[in-house]
């Protein structure tokens, strides 16, 4: 934003925004409350109200849109002898995530307004989450990473466990399972980095962008990341976690399912096996194109057959996430910046379509397509917001999705690094699950409120339509949905310079290794500039 603040640019705000929802969830079992929670939560939206406010403020006051390296630095030597930092920072990578973390956040404390069982507890775990994802996006230091990537595994488990469905337990355990173990292979790959080469580890970001490490370590590290991440993104077929946590959350946690965590996956495969082992990823790339049309055409599929509503949307997120991949495998910064655009675009649409699931179930106490149908004269707000956030999901023009899946597709095409029949084969492979997602959302919308009625639902006296609540949390969503979808640049400006540079390191290291047939370096003569759209 061009420092509109100097005076402020150096006060600790990425600190501040990771620190105090943190240190204000342990406040929680000190308010006084009946136990119906009503003062609990309005303490809990305050908190994650001044967090967002906090990360917006870093945004205005200390950070340059035109500075490719990382700005707003905090470091303080925590553990020297361990070679643990509190080291925070933000690029244009990150900040964007930083802000939608903190904005998703607030909208989901104000979803879990009806919850009246333990509310201490589950408004303690939700502000807990909230710093512990923003520390994911924010810390500099390989190590400090691991700690905040292990420290949401818990929150998430104990709102799966607790507040969750009739097989929560599995759904839970599972995803424990799933999310813990893979974390593994980050420290173990974050302290061969650190120690590669030295007797004193230095886990620090910028310290490991300028090692050199050689192929085949990079190679090593890259495929126990790759591993790690691929979990949380979800990358089939490391995928089956994310269908059962969604099909047992409550709307608030599905909200940070869909809209932070899977986003954590897409980040840090750009921070790390991108950006920090470029000579791998040279090598890695083409597999990422093909494991994201994998997860486009299958998820999609998959999703086209599911008769549970949270599963079709768990499945949806699932093939949109494909797109993600295909950015970051495209040696194009139009489309690795279309691959930022949207996780920042299926964070808010997701966001938006988990919350109109919870809220929907609430009604109707059902999740199953067949026990609905012809609601839609009943809940005519309802179905206008079903709608509206359905059209963004399946990319409608003028709305994020749109111009973020547009941007991947024109990088990847117009990527001179592949040869043109990869490019041709991928794409259109791809384009099957652009042309699936449009019919089996909008079969959906028609089969909740438009299809065979029952007359048990019609029936029922508390089949309400959207209220004032439910209605601004949509609002608060569809707003930056459209203002994307109209404005790019928007968003794109924030990481432009960022992702430009990113690029040009891993072009360098494709130009140098690679020598395989899928690509064609020799006719790459310059690198794809992302237009300021």
């Amino acid at each position: 934003m061009g420092k509109l603040g100097a005076d402020l640019s150096d006060f600790p705000w990425l600190s501040l925004s990771i620190l105090f929802p943190i240190g204000s969830a342990f406040l929680i079992p000190f308010i006084p409350d009946k136990g119906e929670g009503k003062q609990v939560r309005w303490f809990a939206l305050v908190i994650a109200l001044i967090t967002f406010l906090v990360t917006v403020g870093s945004y205005i006051n200390g950070f340059d849109i035109n500075n490719e390296n990382i700005q707003l630095k905090e470091n303080i030597n925590w553990l020297p002898n361990l070679g643990l930092t509190w080291s925070v920072g933000a690029d244009g990578i990150s900040m964007p995530l930083i802000l939608l973390t903190s904005f998703i956040t607030a909208l989901a404390v104000l979803a879990a307004w009806p919850v009246k069982f333990k509310p201490k507890l589950f408004f303690f775990l939700i502000l807990i989450m909230d710093g512990g994802q923003i520390a994911v996006f924010a810390v500099q230091d390989m190590l400090l990473f691991f700690l905040s990537w292990e420290l949401e595994l818990l929150p998430v488990y104990l709102l799966l466990a607790i507040w969750g469905g009739k097989n929560r337990q599995y759904a839970a355990t599972k995803f424990i399972i799933y999310t813990a173990g893979s974390s593994i292979f980050i420290l173990l790959a974050g302290l061969a980095m650190g120690f590669y080469g030295t007797e004193v580890p230095n886990f620090g970001f910028e310290h490991l962008a300028n090692q050199n490490f050689d192929q085949n370590f990079q190679i090593l590290c890259y495929i126990g990341l790759l591993i790690a991440f691929g979990v949380k993104l979800p990358i089939v077929p490391l995928h089956t976690w994310l269908p059962d946590a969604h099909g047992e959350a409550t709307a608030p946690v599905h909200m940070l399912l869909a809209g932070i965590l899977l986003k954590m996956g897409g980040y840090a495969l750009l921070r790390f096996n991108a950006q920090l082992l470029p000579i791998a990823h040279a090598q890695f790339a083409p597999l990422l194109i093909v494991l994201g049309v994998v997860n486009i055409i299958y998820a999609a599929l998959t999703s086209f057959a599911q008769r549970n509503l949270k599963r079709k949307i768990a499945y949806s997120s699932i093939s949109h996430m494909g797109f993600v991949l295909i950015g970051i495998g495209s040696f194009s910064s139009l489309g690795t910046s279309g691959a930022m655009l949207q996780m920042v675009s299926h964070g808010l649409i997701g966001a938006s379509l988990f919350f109109l699931v919870g809220a929907t179930y609430d009604r109707t106490k059902t999740l199953k397509l067949d026990e609905m149908g012809g609601v839609g004269q009943k809940m005519r707000i309802m179905f206008a917001l079903w709608t509206a956030c359905s059209l963004a999901s399946l990319a409608l023009p003028g709305m994020s999705g749109f111009v973020s899946e547009l941007m991947v597709f024109t990088g990847f095409v117009t990527d001179e690094v592949y040869t043109l029949p990869f490019r041709v084969v991928m794409a259109a492979l791809a384009a099957i699950g652009v042309i699936l997602t449009p019919i089996y959302l909008l079969s959906m919308l028609r089969e909740i409120f438009f299809g065979k009625e029952n007359p048990k639902l019609i029936e029922d006296r508390n089949l309400i339509d959207a209220e004032p609540r439910e209605i601004y949390i949509i609002a608060c969503l569809l707003l930056p949905i459209i203002g994307i979808g109209l404005y790019p640049r928007l968003v794109t400006e924030s990481y432009l310079a960022s992702i430009n540079n990113l690029v040009d390191r891993d072009l360098n290291a494709v130009k140098n290794t690679a020598r395989t047939s899928i690509f064609d370096v020799n006719k790459r003569n310059q690198i794809f500039k992302a237009p300021t759209i």
